[in-house]
């Protein structure tokens, strides 16, 4: 109650500072799902893919769950003006779902620090959200690499009410060092974009690679709305690192990023995270800058996943008439957050449109069999999953390399 009136103060436009309901469908049989995700700027593309593999799998199963008819809201947390994510339009989608009684579950956001906003406004209305993509740490955990209060400072009434599939952000870390390792890299300089993401990944991985021998010359955070970065870029070179990691997302002008540090220092190699692992970073790049970068993302190749996994891409391929190179990475996620929250509906049973009763089913996930592979849903919210796939870039396309765990 306190954190949402807070967000008033603060200009995000949280007016509801009501009660709390533990009941969503208005006790009927009809429930809603809201997506939030940004359908404008460079994360639209990833988005779109996320959204199609949620409405794959609800539409799968018939868009019912038993006696529940399950109605699909998509909403963009994006603005014309921000071009990516906005914390306005976050606390507005976040508000409208809490204001509709028939909610029974949110699926976002897309990015961690939108999820920083909207989390506790729908905790408080006692809503269930799942993201499909957020990997910062401090959403869920406590210690080093989180902030200040995190994570409780986002859950306002004590309870938990948000989980993700996703494997997180120390997992990343590790898992990006053992890439570094393996590329030969020994001296990275470490970059983010000032975003609780950013901030988050560039923590952890700046940590692994110190424990994996590679030095480790230099910190920084950079503007998504600078103009260019050659003199950021110039800085770098001089310190001699043979590699930078650039912790952040590709709309925070990620590609401007990528071209002045690939004009500086073309023999370094570029590292970026999920947050840089887009189909727009792999078509924007120059071929020259293509060469140099190294990404990774929490998506396997599709001869790696379980057979139901490798079902889901020749569904969405005969679905979305696309091939499984142009499916994003985040697509299979948002499938599996959506059929995560159908099963939780499902084994609710009579309580199917009962919100308490579906997070407590959320979290109550053991061993579950999906596209993803088998995986359980420990109390913080997050995923048991542990592996990340290492990409290059080639003729503009995210090519995967291996996989890597997070030992």
């Amino acid at each position: 109650m306190v954190f949402a009136c807070l967000l008033t103060a603060l200009g995000l436009g949280v007016a509801a500072c009501g009660s709390s309901s533990s009941s969503g469908g208005g006790g009927g049989t009809s429930l809603t799902v809201y997506s939030s995700l940004p359908l404008q700027g460079a994360s639209r593309p990833q988005s779109e893919d996320v959204i199609k593999g949620e409405k794959l799998a609800l539409q799968q199963a018939g868009g019912k769950v038993g006696k529940y008819t399950i109605k699909y809201t998509s909403l963009d947390d994006a603005t014309a003006a921000a071009g990516k994510w906005d914390p306005g339009a976050t606390a507005a989608n976040a508000r409208k779902a809490a204001q509709d009684k028939s909610t029974i579950a949110y699926l976002g956001e897309f990015n961690s620090g939108a999820s920083a906003i909207s989390i506790p406004i729908l905790n408080e209305a006692g809503i269930l959200q799942i993201s499909p993509s957020n990997t910062a740490f401090g959403l869920t955990k406590s210690g080093p690499g989180a902030d200040k209060g995190e994570p409780d400072k986002y859950y306002p009434t004590g309870k938990r009410t948000y989980a993700r599939p996703v494997p997180i952000d120390n997992i990343q870390g590790k898992a990006m060092a053992n890439f570094m390792k393996d590329e030969g890299v020994t001296k990275v300089y470490v970059l983010n974009d000032k975003e609780v993401y950013g901030q988050g990944v560039a923590h952890f991985t700046e940590e692994a690679a110190k424990a994996v021998g590679i030095q480790v010359v230099g910190t920084d955070g950079w503007d998504g709305n600078a103009a260019n970065y050659r003199a950021l870029a110039s800085k770098i070179k001089g310190t001699g690192a043979d590699a930078v990691f650039l912790g952040g997302i590709d709309a925070n002008n990620g590609i401007q990023l990528f071209k002045d540090l690939g004009a500086a220092m073309p023999n370094a190699k570029l590292f970026g995270p999920d947050g840089m692992a887009t189909n727009g970073i792999a078509s924007g790049l120059p071929t020259a800058v293509q060469a140099q970068a190294y990404l990774t993302a929490p998506t396997l190749d599709p001869k790696e996943y379980p057979p139901a996994g490798q079902k889901f891409y020749k569904d969405f391929e005969a679905a979305y008439n696309v091939s499984a190179s142009q499916i994003d990475p985040y697509a299979i996620y948002g499938y599996e957050t959506m059929s995560l929250l159908l099963d939780a509906i499902k084994r609710a049973g009579d309580k199917g449109n009962d919100r308490q009763a579906v997070i407590d089913a959320v979290f109550s996930t053991k061993d579950r069999s999906s596209v993803l592979g088998t995986y359980s849903i420990d109390k913080f919210g997050d995923t048991t999953l542990s592996s990340y796939g290492s990409f290059t870039v080639k003729g503009g396309k995210l090519v995967y390399n291996k996989t890597f765990q997070a030992s």
